[in-house]
């Protein structure tokens, strides 16, 4: 449930058939994930589409996906609703955003002559915009940010292009690059099953009295992972309030 005031962001992603709608390229797989107060929480939308039409070579080189796979896939207008549904008064983030908002664009007019576009469900942030501001002259792909940043791409490396995947490795880099605030879980279940379970072992609070001091030492893992959180941070926004600095 969202509560009055939470900002609600929806990262998203497209597979394609080919790069040119106005060519008759269609949509085969759309995959985002959603941001609340710039957290991560788990709700995704990932879907397949039957495109209606061959994919071309390149295509199912980069992504994994044949016509053979999406046969038996819902095509556009049969996901449409629970997608507008979805995202409907979020802000869309998109690492080229005309790209995937040309081709959703595209995809709502062949299932209706009367639909709307897509900016009047949602507005649109454009990552590879930000990013050129940022790191004017250099690459700024997504693979490219993610190495900049020191986000894991093994994933992407093993099983390529993926909507699903792209959207949440673009929704940590988006975190990055706008601030270094990121979700340490993204998982929120297992990061509750983590927390309960580090209490167990915790002094209870009767347990303390005006002579005792009890400090809990950060494990090695926990120190690693909080000043590689920290470079993050530094590397994006150019300080960290939090790290000592050398004079």
């Amino acid at each position: 449930m969202i509560n009055k005031g939470q900002k609600r962001q929806i990262v998203l992603d497209t597979e394609t058939t080919g790069l040119e709608p106005e060519k008759g390229h269609r949509i085969i797989e759309i995959g985002c994930v959603e941001l609340l107060d710039r957290q991560l929480t788990g709700n995704s939308f990932h879907k397949y589409v039957n495109p209606q039409r061959k994919i071309e070579e390149d295509s199912v080189i980069i992504t994994g996906i044949t016509n053979e796979f999406l046969r038996d896939k819902p095509i556009f207008s049969d996901i449409l609703t629970e997608f507008l549904d979805y995202i409907s008064g979020a802000e869309i983030i998109a690492h080229n955003a005309n790209f995937d908002v040309g081709f959703i664009n595209h995809e709502m007019r062949l299932a209706s002559k009367k639909a709307k576009t897509l900016d009047y469900y949602v507005t649109v942030f454009d990552t590879l915009a930000l990013a050129r501001k940022k790191f004017p002259g250099q690459r700024n792909t997504l693979d490219a940010i993610c190495k900049r940043y020191k986000i894991d791409l093994s994933m992407r490396k093993l099983h390529g292009h993926g909507a699903l995947l792209d959207a949440q490795l673009l929704a940590e880099a988006y975190l990055l690059m706008t601030g270094g605030q990121c979700n340490l879980f993204t998982n929120l279940e297992h990061a509750g099953n983590e927390i309960q379970s580090e209490s167990d072992n915790a002094i209870q609070p009767h347990n303390f009295n005006k002579a005792t001091t009890c400090v809990t030492y950060a494990k090695e893992d926990e120190i690693n992972a909080h000043n590689a959180l920290l470079e993050k941070i530094k590397k994006s926004s150019g300080k960290c309030l939090w790290k000592h600095e050398e004079k």
